[in-house]
């Protein structure tokens, strides 16, 4: 190996011991792809390689990563959207033959253990510093602490009175993460000890910062949390968790609809977006 596949929005380098993705830059490419710039995946990351048809005369090259190998992958937790997936190759449907080629080649070298998720990360993070700006304040990580800093305008007063937060990456045992084109997104740091009496919520929560429109985008803020997964895994012998956000606090869901009533009233979201979302927020109880 050491050919290159050239598809749409990204080109697959496949060596002795990894495929080199470099993603494209331009209008059209999911901004995840162009703040990722280019990821090494090395072969024993991967859990399989299959090829299928794509949409309008395209095949998919889908290489999927081992549960526990990529921290960007384990902080997202399945949420992301099928076209902002990294490890996809879309190519036009003449290049089928090459795709074929190089998904058996990748097969051929798939580790003994595939099936297994891995016992650590081997696919490296974005590089710290990193910041993001969230609904309710500024998010930094330099690597060995977690800052946040709370907006006059969007923090609750839970948090203006907890004041400014930042954390040891030794304290944290891992991330959740809220995507935030469900209305509703959010990033809590997990703590190896647990605060006796944990705000109900992520708004009232000085673990956390609460996304919102235009704020805490998936092309800043999951990057961030993958970055700080990683340098937990690698402060100590715990785990790093990535927590499934799947079942929902009831005063969490509550905090968020009248979150959402505010970007309402503020003209920042539709009354339908609003109905809707509040529905599909109740289902969740």
């Amino acid at each position: 190996m050491g050919d290159v596949l050239a598809g749409i929005q990204a080109t697959w380098e496949f060596t002795s011991d990894s495929v080199h993705i470099r993603f494209e830059r331009g209008h059209r490419t999911p901004k995840l792809f162009s703040a990722l710039r280019e990821r090494r995946i090395p072969h024993e990351a991967l859990a399989s390689v299959a090829l299928s048809p794509g949409k309008r005369g395209t095949v998919v090259l889908h290489a999927r990563p081992r549960p526990g190998a990529d921290p960007l992958m384990a902080a997202a937790a399945g949420q992301l959207k099928e076209e902002c997936d990294p490890y996809r190759l879309v190519l036009p449907a003449d290049r089928e033959d090459a795709a074929v080629y190089y998904r058996d080649a990748l097969r051929a070298v798939l580790p003994a253990d595939a099936a297994r998720p891995a016992v650590r990360y081997v696919v490296a993070a974005p590089g710290s510093p990193i910041a993001f700006k969230a609904h309710d304040g500024r998010a930094s990580f330099d690597g060995r602490y977690v800052d946040f800093r709370w907006s006059r305008t969007g923090a609750s007063s839970t948090k203006w009175k907890a004041g400014d937060q930042s954390f040891a990456v030794g304290e944290l045992s891992g991330v959740e993460w809220r995507t935030p084109e469900s209305l509703d997104g959010y990033l809590r740091l997990l703590r190896r000890v647990p605060e006796p009496s944990p705000p109900a919520g992520a708004a009232k929560d000085p673990a956390a910062v609460v996304f919102g429109v235009r704020s805490g985008s998936v092309h800043e803020s999951l990057p961030f949390a993958a970055a700080v997964l990683e340098s937990v895994q690698r402060s100590g012998p715990a785990p790093a968790l990535a927590l499934n956000t799947a079942r929902r606090d009831p005063a969490d869901i509550a905090e968020r609809i009248r979150h959402l009533g505010e970007l309402r009233d503020a003209g920042l979201v539709t009354d339908e977006e609003f109905t809707s979302k509040k529905t599909e927020l109740l289902a969740e109880l």
